[in-house]
């Protein structure tokens, strides 16, 4: 059987490469075609070395020519990764805690959906596997961490490092935790502006001695704004997990906070998307499940973005009296709240170990300011 480039080339300009507006035709992903007898073989070119990202093309160029073509067709595809030339005129290096390896952003779109509650277990759980690990708690106005982990009334020692004084990170469960709630009374309000709550968060950084560490959880605050900036301003963020709840209302905004990451300014990857508070299971009734805040709705959300789905955690009870009496959830031992974390926090390691394989390190961005709005440089 002969087939027609021509055939083949309109029948690829059907799909897409995912995130990209224009089909792999026009956009010049498409660099060669050639048939023998039954056979085609297709040269593809991609700006991006994400591995779902070159699975996706791969298995849509497949399906094109079977579907449209030839269903005996034997398709070939070869993959080549050219990342596009990065303006490096504004980069500036990104200023990396010694010691510190991987620094995971936890973000969620609005507030309410368990993001810290998230946080503390992984962080916990990472320890329980053997890692070294921090959680900076980065949400300035509402940190919550300390009382998670049992150490809200504990407040960080001064220690000499190499001649410089700084602040020892407060331990409990194996993870060392640094907070603004340490500075500050339980009724008192942190009323500050951007600038302030920028270099409270840089002292927490960088004049604390974290030591050597595996990773680094950031609890941001939730939204977009001013202090994610100052976060990824001062760090190189090694990747972002996004948490939500299935619902409508949560999804929308999740959403803004992948686009947050994706911003072509800013530009750190996003590992993938945590679905908590999933569904309801009754303890007299272990075989049930209510889906209270709807089914899957993070799931789909991580499809329709491309990026990785990495699990669900169900609405437990018990999950919520764990973080109130400062003992987070993934410290018990065989129930399946200890086994839903641990699912959650292997993926968050996988999609991390996948990023450092196929991307470069993340800089910090350059932030400026023009004609008072907020201009976001790399």
């Amino acid at each position: 059987m002969k087939f027609k480039k021509q055939e083949i080339l309109e029948a690829l300009a059907t799909i897409s490469v995912a995130g990209e507006g224009k089909n792999m035709v026009e956009s010049g992903a498409i660099k060669n075609v050639v048939t023998f007898a039954d056979e085609i073989i297709v040269d593809v070119v991609l700006g991006t070395p994400a591995m779902h990202i070159k699975k996706r093309a791969e298995a849509d160029i497949k399906q094109a020519i079977q579907e449209k073509i030839s269903a005996e067709a034997q398709v070939e595809v070869n993959i080549k990764v050219e990342a596009p030339q990065k303006n490096t005129a504004n980069l500036i290096k990104g200023k990396p805690i010694p010691g510190i390896k991987n620094i995971i952003a936890v973000a969620s779109g609005k507030g309410g959906v368990g993001k810290s509650t998230v946080t503390a277990n992984m962080a916990v759980t990472l320890s329980k596997m053997g890692f070294k690990v921090g959680v900076l708690d980065a949400d300035i106005y509402g940190p919550s961490i300390p009382m998670m982990f049992d150490v809200f009334s504990e407040r960080p020692l001064s220690v000499n490092v190499n001649g410089k004084s700084k602040m020892k990170p407060i331990e409990n469960y194996g993870v060392k935790v640094l907070s603004i709630g340490f500075f500050t009374q339980p009724n008192q309000a942190v009323i500050w502006r951007g600038p302030m709550a920028a270099k409270a968060l840089n002292q927490l950084i960088f004049d604390a001695d974290w030591g050597e560490l595996d990773f680094m959880l950031v609890d941001l605050p939730p939204g977009t704004g001013d202090i994610h900036l100052s976060i990824m301003q001062s760090l190189p963020i090694t990747g972002s997990v996004i948490v939500s709840t299935p619902q409508t209302v949560a999804l929308a905004d999740a959403r803004k906070g992948v686009a947050m990451f994706r911003q072509e300014s800013i530009q750190v990857p996003v590992l993938g998307v945590i679905e908590n508070m999933a569904y309801f299971t009754p303890e007299e009734l272990p075989d049930n499940k209510y889906y209270i805040f709807g089914k899957e709705g993070a799931k789909n959300l991580s499809e329709d973005l491309e990026i990785p789905y990495l699990g669900e955690i169900p609405l437990v009870q018990s999950i919520r009296e764990a973080g109130d009496v400062g003992r987070p959830a993934a410290l018990q031992t065989a129930t399946p709240t200890e086994e839903a974390f641990e699912e959650v926090t292997k993926r968050v390691v996988e999609e991390t170990v996948r990023r450092n394989e196929d991307l470069p390190p993340t800089e910090a961005i350059k932030i400026t300011t023009m004609a008072g709005c907020s201009a976001v440089k790399k």
